[in-house]
């Protein structure tokens, strides 16, 4: 298939969908990472407040 016609049946065509998916995935998983260092960060600091130090 060297060219894609205008009027085909999908609505999009195989790369822009494989892009499409893979710039989403890319989205879900920075935001993913993003979410478990925020977790992370919070609960460290929840730890390092909220236990008491005796020194």
């Amino acid at each position: 298939m060297a060219h894609a016609p205008s009027n085909s049946p999908a609505p999009v065509s195989e790369e822009a969908f494989t892009a499409d998916r893979q710039r989403m995935f890319a989205g879900f998983c920075s935001a993913t990472t993003l979410s478990v260092v925020l977790s992370v960060i919070t609960l460290a600091l929840m730890a390092f407040f909220l236990v008491p130090h005796h020194h």
